[in-house]
């Protein structure tokens, strides 16, 4: 797990430096080795956080002696001794063990079109000596993130840079700290910035399962998209999925630095624990944070599937002060403004200093097996909504908050910004899954929206908070014609795709630490797909083929409990001894103005979360609070 930069095109000293210091503002994803390559118009620089083959042989940017082609590369590729092991008997030599020349050499031997063999979380950049072009790809999924600008200078050619964090390229000194009004619209609405419009105007997310050459201008000659996430399927070959999710499991356990597993408890995490046991020849580390408060402690469910599943566990409190003492540095752990990062830093934070420098997450699971309301809830959200196909969207909402104000009665300053608030844009969506969708996980009302900012959706975000460039493939996911498939499909896209996955590998790699996510490996996410629906989701939300497959052996009675995402109380926590830093950053009329938010409105807000109005929850708050903070150490504006 490491961390990549580069620039290809007009190549001369302020570009070197620029490489030099986006490569430097990355030293935490990589604090083992770093490296340069440069040849005609291409840099490459390298932060290596070594997981395989610890040795100098591992060095980035790694060199094929032969072809003369060069590679950085961050992440992990599982199978690389497979296919270690069928170019060896083609003749291939190798000189080190890590997976990092196994790409090179079935590069060498393949081109492109050793994509398709290869399963792993990856970003690479190559320079093939021979066609004089520079190669960037990334995975599947979108497990590891990379992020691209075109910087054009009076007067000198052009040049593309990439990396691997998007602050890496505020770095570079050569891109205008401007806020994209696009991607802050996205955000607005979801809590993240939706791609491929990042928060900063220019800078762009590559996307995944996409592979793209650049001539050496640094404009683009080719691009392809080698996956896309599969359609449903009707198959019953439960012990066929069975086997893919031991391999992968498997091969995620290939280490040569100490390894542990996030353990909540939960079905999802205890599940990768008990395959990760069962295919393990040592002994499993599993780790849990544990809370003060209650209501939010799950240590006692992780201790019992822990003893069950036999593994060495850590319990690891995290109390109020302590998170107060490390907020700084787990806001300045976020590279694009998300509402849901932080808790990633802490439990990442916990594990690190505990040793471990690979964790295994159980991320995936609840996408993949139907665990959220949302597969239950949108097909009933849709046939409702179709009742009101005739009646004018105006009239729905206004019906929709006389609904909200019955059922919860007196509102304060801001109207319920969850569910019953929601009620008139559902019914105004006349059906529409992707709309539903983004309905039930936005932040806000419509309306509310309107008071907080003045969105400009001509900027080329669609009124449902998603870049008009990529709602024809989003409808296209969630028109899949098997409803709880196409829920999967949106959930794998935008829930993991856009929010998780990033703010994992941000969180984790600020503290060096890799987490690896089994469950999201693209063998196992087209072997659940490939299943015939009453085999992977019924009964919905109960996840039974899952804990079938992964923990037959287990008590039932341990899951036997409602379901519960590892959250800190930060609700909590935002009412008390945060409360003076968060209300600081809300009430600056000039930090608000410069993000292009009302202040009057962000207030309001405030106050109804101070006044437990209801339907406003703390991620609502939080979520305007961290995109000011954001800003504000960037200083990036409108």
């Amino acid at each position: 797990m490491c961390g990549v930069v580069g620039a290809v095109g007009g190549i001369d000293e302020e570009i070197r430096a620029a490489v030099r210091a986006m490569n430097a503002s990355q030293q935490h994803r990589g604090p083992d080795d770093d490296g340069f390559f440069e040849s005609e118009q291409v840099m490459f620089g390298f932060r290596r956080l070594a997981i395989i083959d610890l040795s100098a042989d591992g060095h980035q940017p790694m060199i094929d002696s032969e072809t003369g082609h060069v590679i950085v590369f961050n992440g992990e590729i599982y199978n690389y001794l497979e296919i270690k092991a069928e170019l060896e008997a083609s003749g291939t030599r190798f000189v080190s063990k890590s997976d990092t020349e196994v790409l090179l050499k079935a590069y060498a031997r393949w081109g492109l079109d050793m994509l398709p063999r290869v399963a792993g979380m990856f970003v690479f950049a190559l320079w093939d000596a021979s066609r004089r072009s520079v190669v960037l790809a990334r995975d599947r999924l979108g497990i590891k993130p990379l992020y691209v600008t075109n910087v054009a200078r009076p007067g000198k050619p052009p040049v593309t840079l990439f990396a691997s964090e998007l602050r890496s390229l505020l770095a570079s000194g050569l891109v205008d700290r401007r806020l994209s009004a696009a991607g802050l619209a996205t955000y607005l609405w979801n809590g993240f910035v939706f791609s491929p419009p990042s928060i900063v105007e220019g800078i762009d997310v590559f996307p995944a399962g996409t592979v793209q050459t650049l001539g050496l201008d640094g404009q683009k000659t080719s691009s392809r998209v080698y996956w896309t996430l599969p359609e449903a399927g009707a198959r019953e070959d439960v012990d066929r999925v069975r086997d893919v999710l031991r391999t992968t499991t498997r091969q995620h356990l290939l280490a040569d630095v100490p390894l542990g597993v996030f353990l909540s408890g939960g079905i999802d995490s205890s599940a990768v624990t008990a395959l990760a046991k069962e295919v393990s020849a040592g002994d499993v580390r599993t780790f849990n944070v544990c809370f003060e408060e209650a209501e939010f402690d799950e240590s006692l469910h992780a201790r019992r599937v822990a003893q069950a599943v036999g593994t060495t566990h850590t319990e690891v409190p995290l109390s109020e002060s302590a998170f107060r003492r490390d907020l700084d540095a787990a806001l300045q752990s976020i590279d694009q403004p998300t509402f849901d990062a932080i808790n990633t830093y802490f439990v990442s934070k916990a594990v690190r200093e505990a040793g471990v420098t690979v964790a295994l997450a159980g991320t995936g699971g609840d996408e993949l097996f139907g665990g959220y309301d949302s597969f239950s809830d949108l097909p009933r959200a849709q046939q409702v909504s179709r009742y009101f196909s005739r009646v004018p969207a105006w009239s729905l909402r206004q019906l929709g908050r006389l609904v909200a104000r019955v059922k919860l009665g007196k509102f304060g300053e801001v109207a319920p910004q969850t569910r019953w608030g929601k009620l008139g844009d559902v019914l105004a969506t006349r059906g529409d899954v992707l709309e539903l969708y983004q309905i039930a996980y936005g932040l806000y009302t419509e309306a509310f929206l309107g008071e907080l900012f003045d969105i400009p959706w001509d900027a080329g975000v669609s009124p449902f908070g998603i870049p008009t460039s990529r709602v024809d493939a989003m409808r296209s996911i969630a028109s899949d014609p098997a409803k709880l498939h196409a829920i999967s499909r949106l959930e794998l896209s935008s829930f993991i795709g856009e929010r998780l996955l990033r703010d994992t590998d941000a969180a984790s790699m600020a503290v060096s630490l890799e987490v690896r996510v089994p469950l999201l490996d693209h063998r196992v996410v087209e072997a659940v797909a490939s299943l015939a629906a009453p085999v992977r989701f019924e009964p919905l939300g109960r996840k039974r083929l899952l804990r079938q497959m992964a923990m037959g052996s287990l008590d039932p009675a341990l899951f036997d409990r409602p379901k519960s995402g590892f959250v800190l109380p930060i609700e909590r926590w935002c009412r008390a001894q945060l409360r003076g830093d968060i209300e600081e950053t809300l009430g600056d009329f000039a930090l608000c103005r410069s993000v292009g938010l009302d202040r009057d409105a962000v207030l309001r807000l405030w106050r109804a979360f101070q006044a437990d109005a209801p339907g406003i929850y703390w991620s609502r708050v939080w979520g305007i609070f961290v995109l000011l903070a954001w800003c504000r150490r960037h200083k990036v504006t409108l």
